[in-house]
């Protein structure tokens, strides 16, 4: 057997990885969308497996080349060219990490790549602050959260927007998106949600507790605390829908772009998503990873007790909500936003043509960031 046929241990061949790798850099799709074209396609073509360690070997080599540029720009004065190296080498860290990082090689690219993510933002117009508040956990919980704040330059007061993603997108990754709402003088808190990079506590039936510190920061900072809004993409989805309920009166505005709220957390869904193509590897122990598990039985057992209707949540009074997805999504069941159509206040709601958060997901945000500007705009 050729390595190029070989299989790895998820049943991905290393011919049909570098095959996936290759379209979704052609496209610019997630994970591949930051990414330096040719470094990523030498990267490519020299990858020789998809196991942990080869896997974040590979992505980290080239990510080390780029922070040794960025050191030497950085010698010579040359800012520009340094933040856009540091970028590139945070950039194919997190790929080194991706999904998730369940072995020591990716635990060593996350390190990293949370590294050189905070030296290409310390070169930024606006430069992310690293915020660390207590959390008052339980056993075995950690005691701090950890977030990224945003803030754009020269307004006072400014309204926010905190912004999270899914079980392999984390805070750093959610720097991109959050740059048109920086751009319309709105902040941007930038969080793990429960489960994954520096979340304090597992996912659970009431971990959006996680959020009550930052409300609490927000309230003591130069923040406008009665604008705020939440936007969850993907798995993350699930707790702007669940904080529209539970900290409604906090709340502006949410955005549940892509997440669960009821049929995607039956095991019949889980039965049916857990080889969903639109993924490359590991995705069963990506969403166990979010309840400290690692196989399919692990996560389908716990998925229940999240529903957002057998909680009866959807039935109790929320803040405006928009809710969105593609109509074919194979991740998260786009059922779910009708289901959610059915209970409750009134909410606005779009499926677009595509899978998993929809096919054109620039434009897609292009609508979000004007719904979520329109509803801060009319809550002051």
């Amino acid at each position: 057997m050729t390595a190029a046929t070989t299989s790895s241990p998820t049943g991905q061949t290393l011919e049909g990885a570098r095959a996936w790798l290759r379209s979704h850099l052609e496209a610019r799709r997630h994970p591949m969308g930051q990414l330096d074209q040719a470094a990523a396609s030498q990267a490519i073509d020299e990858l020789e497996g998809i196991d942990p360690q080869v896997w974040a070997g590979t992505w980290l080599a080239a990510a080390e080349r780029f922070a040794d540029s960025a050191q030497e720009s950085e010698r010579i004065g040359a800012r520009e060219s340094a933040r856009e190296s540091w970028w590139q080498a945070y950039a194919f860290a997190f790929l080194g990490r991706y999904p998730v990082p369940h072995h020591s090689a990716k635990v060593y690219a996350y390190d990293k790549a949370r590294e050189y993510f905070l030296q290409a933002t310390a070169l930024d117009e606006s430069p992310v602050e690293r915020v660390q508040v207590p959390f008052e956990g339980r056993a075995n919980e950690g005691d701090s959260v950890v977030f990224y704040a945003v803030r754009p330059r020269g307004v006072d007061n400014p309204p926010v927007v905190m912004y999270w993603g899914g079980i392999d997108t984390w805070k750093e990754e959610a720097y991109v998106l959050a740059q048109p709402f920086l751009r319309r003088g709105i902040a941007v808190l930038l969080i793990d949600m429960p489960g994954v990079g520096e979340s304090p506590l597992l996912a659970g039936a009431d971990s959006e507790r996680m959020w009550d510190p930052i409300f609490d920061w927000v309230d003591a900072s130069n923040l406008d605390q009665h604008r705020v809004a939440v936007l969850g993409g993907s798995f993350g989805g699930y707790w702007a829908m669940k904080l529209a309920h539970t900290h409604r009166d906090r709340l502006a505005a949410a955005v549940n772009w892509g997440g669960g709220i009821h049929v995607t957390f039956q095991r019949s869904w889980q039965e049916e998503s857990r080889n969903a193509s639109s993924y490359l590897m590991d995705l069963m122990i990506a969403r166990a990873r979010i309840f400290g598990g690692t196989t399919f039985e692990d996560y389908a057992s716990r998925c229940p007790e999240l529903s957002l209707l057998e909680q009866g949540v959807l039935d109790s009074p929320s803040c405006p909500l928009l809710l969105i997805n593609g109509k074919d999504d194979l991740q998260n069941a786009s059922a779910d936003i009708a289901l959610a159509l059915e209970y409750g206040d009134p909410k606005t709601a779009r499926l677009y043509p595509g899978g998993h958060m929809g096919q054109d997901m620039k434009m897609i945000h292009n609508v979000v960031s004007d719904w979520l500007a329109g509803q801060l705009q009319t809550s002051s």
